[in-house]
């Protein structure tokens, strides 16, 4: 069993806080003004969990985060606060850390199909209505039905032009599909890729086991950068959400392990659940609810547990509570809140106390050896080991070219689906002849629709003969640096993908799916 890890000493006694790992997937929570050490204390319990192997994913909102990749030091406050907490047995600490970037700019691009999207969270990211985002429904099940691959946006362009050429065809079997929702869908993804949303979907898309890395036994610090994503909130936390609800449907159930298989830090909580419609909310209730079975810790960063819906709160066994302004009287309401969901500790006032902690000062209270919240204590929170803020251009350069992950998503991959299909462009992957450009473009919209154009069944060993070329390609390319996937795995991986789409098997969409029965 893992053992607990310091994050906090007692302001008065200099009594120890720990946070023990078989309970870190309990969730937590850290809040707080802006400016009182919320970011510190993120860094502070994200170098506990990588120092026992624990893999963590992070957004890094205001760009200070990288600094985990480097030793500290040389920082006057940090070792003021050494000092002040006596600890002896402190020292400067790099982690290994993989950067991440949506945009590809400061990271390795983080990319996930429209598919593993589903209509759900699409339709939050686009900002349907409850009839847009119904025909949004209807069109990815037409998808399924004709196994077509929805994997980037100009696929699902091409499948939501051909629905509405075709609504009469499919009004009795999946409802009415009128145009002008059909339209406003259009006019939603040309705004997204406006916002450059082109570039969240499309292959190769993220493979979660490398997320789940180690590197001389510390958990690798992954971390997304988020600062130019959080200029579209509504994006970035539905980019977010479905990443968390992969994890709870990719993984197995584990119950209670000695330490969390990953943890999961979402800076800037509240966006996650405004304006987010009754349905999502209960989703995001169930997934947070959930997932700690499967051995991933959540742990929300906001300035206010106000931001929190009350279900969600209730779940959040670990939490720091950096100080709080009492300014106005939702700022009043927000410490009452803040200070009643703690456990009392007779000798100290909560509500008075949260208007008065200085920086890097927190009221603390972790769960014990039975699960149940420790009364809560004042304490100064542990400077971290590593550097408190960012790393410099030249330093970022080199993460990325020595990551684990280096090569591996740097380059998209553009392979046959709905788009060229529905487009009459379908090639052989074997060497077979491109279909006739004139045809192509004299072929009206709707019969390039029809089910004629749906991946045929293979004939003649046609079938074998694309799985074989399949495997072959994956064997004969250069191998990547991530020690979890052999070649064997991605040639099989290959296979499984052009089985998939020779048989037209149906793409599950359900981002929440496996929720209420659906299966990967």
């Amino acid at each position: 069993m893992a053992n607990p890890f310091l994050v906090a000493r007692t302001t008065d006694t200099n009594a120890d806080l720990m946070l023990l790992p078989k309970l870190g997937n309990r969730h937590g929570l850290i809040t707080g003004a802006t400016g009182t050490g919320k970011t510190v204390s993120l860094q502070v319990l994200a170098e506990g969990f990588s120092r026992l192997g624990v893999p963590v994913f992070m957004a890094d909102v205001k760009g200070d985060l990288t600094g985990l990749s480097q030793s500290g030091g040389g920082n006057q406050r940090v070792t003021d606060r050494v000092n002040l907490l006596k600890l002896t047995g402190y020292a400067n600490e790099a982690f290994p850390v993989t950067c991440w970037d949506v945009f590809g700019e400061q990271g390795h691009p983080l990319r996930a199909t429209v598919a593993e999207m589903g209509p759900l969270l699409l339709s939050r990211i686009l900002n349907l209505n409850d009839t847009q985002s119904g025909v949004l429904t209807a069109v990815f099940k037409i998808a399924d039905d004709k196994g077509l691959l929805l994997l980037d946006l100009k696929d699902l362009r091409a499948m939501l032009a051909h629905a509405g050429e075709n609504a009469k065809e499919y009004m009795l079997h999946y409802g009415n599909i009128s145009g002008a929702s059909i339209g406003a869908i259009q006019r939603g993804i040309l705004t997204l890729e406006s916002q450059g949303g082109e570039k969240f979907f499309g292959e190769p898309a993220l493979n979660l086991s490398d997320l789940m890395q180690t590197v001389d036994g510390k958990g690798v610090i992954n971390i997304l950068a988020a600062d130019k994503l959080l200029n579209s909130p509504r994006i970035y936390a539905t980019f977010l959400l479905w990443l968390l609800s992969e994890l709870f449907e990719s993984l197995p159930e584990v119950g209670d392990p000695d330490q969390p298989k990953l943890v999961f830090f979402f800076d800037e909580a509240h966006l996650l659940f405004n304006e987010a419609p009754p349905e999502l909310r209960a989703r995001i209730e169930q997934v947070v609810r959930l997932v700690r079975s499967k051995g991933v810790g959540v742990y929300f960063v906001t300035q206010n547990p106000l931001d929190v819906p009350d279900v969600v709160l209730g779940q959040l066994g670990n939490r720091v509570q950096h100080a709080l302004r009492a300014f106005t009287p939702r700022d009043a309401e927000a410490v009452r809140t803040a200070a009643s969901t703690f456990r009392p500790n007779p000798k100290i006032n909560t509500e008075q106390v949260i208007t008065e902690l200085a920086t890097g000062e927190a009221l603390v209270s972790f769960l014990d050896e039975k699960g149940r919240p420790n009364p809560v204590e004042r304490a100064w929170m542990l400077p971290p080991s590593s550097r408190i803020g960012p790393v410099t251009p030249a330093e970022r350069e080199a993460l990325v070219k020595n990551s684990l992950v280096a090569g591996v998503y740097d380059k998209t991959e553009d392979r046959e689906s709905a788009y060229e299909h529905l487009t009459g462009r379908v090639a052989s992957r074997m060497g077979g002849n491109k279909p006739d450009t004139a045809a192509e473009s004299s072929a009206p919209a709707s019969d390039a629709g029809s089910d004629a154009a749906a991946p045929a069944p293979a004939e003649d060993g046609g079938f074998f003969s694309k799985m074989g070329g399949m495997i072959g390609d994956v064997l004969g390319s250069k191998t990547s640096p991530r020690s979890r996937q052999t070649v064997g795995e991605a040639a099989m991986k290959s296979a499984a993908r052009a089985i998939g789409s020779e048989v037209g098997r149906r793409v599950v969409r359900g981002v929440l799916g496996s929720i209420f029965g659906g299966k990967r």
